[in-house]
């Protein structure tokens, strides 16, 4: 099979939505036959073909064959979530002196940047021309007050799939107005192949010494706990369902259990990308690591699934069909003076850098 030595990007349409607009799809195939696809829709990714040990491509993401599944909701498969990803507390916060309500989308909270954040807009896309591998470059301006936030918001997120078996996202962002900022790609991974079993038994490491522990409704208490002899230490890798029993499920709240917890990454440098932590699957031989240039990383072991959802290939994802590691700003960083800064001002630029890379063992 022969390839094309710079890589392609194909278009294609995917749909429309329910008011109209029509959604693309992109098709980044890399020179070692690698395939990302993205679509306009969320600047989301539905579908990354990546080899085995064998050199078998198998998709390693959850996701859904067409794009009214997406529209009809879906717990954030393979999107880009924000203005502020994660959770911001009881939907509220103070910045300048001005309050500010947001939706509580996820009671008593705010969840990924609300009832229609980023991940349910229709983005512009062109491809770009980038040495390292063909690359997308997905923009969307963000209206001052929409979903609440202030400031009108220029976002660009920028995937590339590398020739070293990379897929790089790259984010930009400016504002007219101070506004609190953190994006995240939300994907869920299973290196076995999307719908085959759980990640209970992928090997996970993670950079971090410390966790965030959050209260009931999964809100930081502002404190950093040592992860040391915890069911958060993943410091050697560790089999992600070893311990996961330790969070049992609590039904009064309707938390089914599992882990959906912020590191504090070891080696944070806002300008250069650090390992943050190291996915394995030893069935299949697909490894990725992931690498930031943010502080912390969300570990969310897919505990909603619940087999209601049938993805692509008619395949059914059930509780931890799907393993989330979304690098990030802390949650709620925006009511916790402590902790990194998550606001954006007038006159800086927004930049981040997010790196999964596939090797095989």
């Amino acid at each position: 099979m022969t390839h094309d030595p710079k890589g392609m990007v194909e278009k294609m349409p995917f749909g429309s939505t329910a008011d109209g607009e029509s959604v693309k799809l992109y098709t980044l195939t890399n020179r070692n036959g690698m395939v990302a696809k993205l679509m306009t829709y969320g600047a989301l990714l539905t579908e990354l073909q990546v080899p085995d040990r064998e050199g078998n491509l198998g998709d390693v993401v959850l996701g859904f064959d067409n794009l009214q599944a997406y529209l009809d909701g879906h717990p954030y498969f393979g999107a880009t979530a924000g203005r502020v990803a994660n959770r911001i507390a009881k939907g509220r916060f103070t910045l300048d002196g001005i309050d500010y309500v947001l939706a509580v989308n996820n009671p008593p909270n705010h969840l990924h940047g609300g009832e229609r954040g980023l991940d349910k807009r229709v983005w512009q896309a062109k491809p770009v021309e980038n040495p390292s591998g063909p690359s997308v470059q997905f923009s969307y301006l963000s209206p001052d007050g929409e979903e609440g936030y202030p400031g009108n918001l220029s976002i660009q997120v920028t995937y590339t799939l590398t020739h070293d078996n990379s897929l790089t996202l790259v984010y930009e962002a400016k504002t007219d107005k101070a506004t609190p900022l953190n994006l995240t790609h939300h994907s869920y991974f299973n290196l076995a192949g999307q719908g085959v079993g759980t990640i209970l038994d992928h090997s996970l490491q993670i950079i971090a010494d410390q966790y965030t522990p959050v209260d009931a409704t999964s809100i930081p208490s502002g404190e950093l706990r040592p992860v040391q002899g915890t069911m958060m230490d993943f410091t050697q890798p560790t089999a992600v369902g070893a311990r996961i029993q330790q969070l049992p499920p609590n039904p009064q709240i309707g938390n089914p259990g599992g882990y959906d917890h912020n590191f504090v990454l070891r080696q944070y440098h806002p300008d250069k990308v650090e390992l943050a932590a190291v996915l394995y699957d030893a069935k299949s031989g697909r490894e990725m690591k992931v690498l930031t240039t943010e502080p912390g990383i969300q570990l969310y072991s897919g505990n909603y699934l619940d087999g209601t959802l049938t993805g692509k290939a008619g395949m059914v994802y059930q509780k931890h069909a799907g393993i989330c590691l979304e690098t990030q700003k802390f949650p709620d960083s925006i009511n916790h003076p402590d902790f990194p800064d998550c606001v954006l001002r007038p006159g800086e630029t927004y930049r981040q850098t997010t790196i999964h890379l596939f090797t095989v063992r």
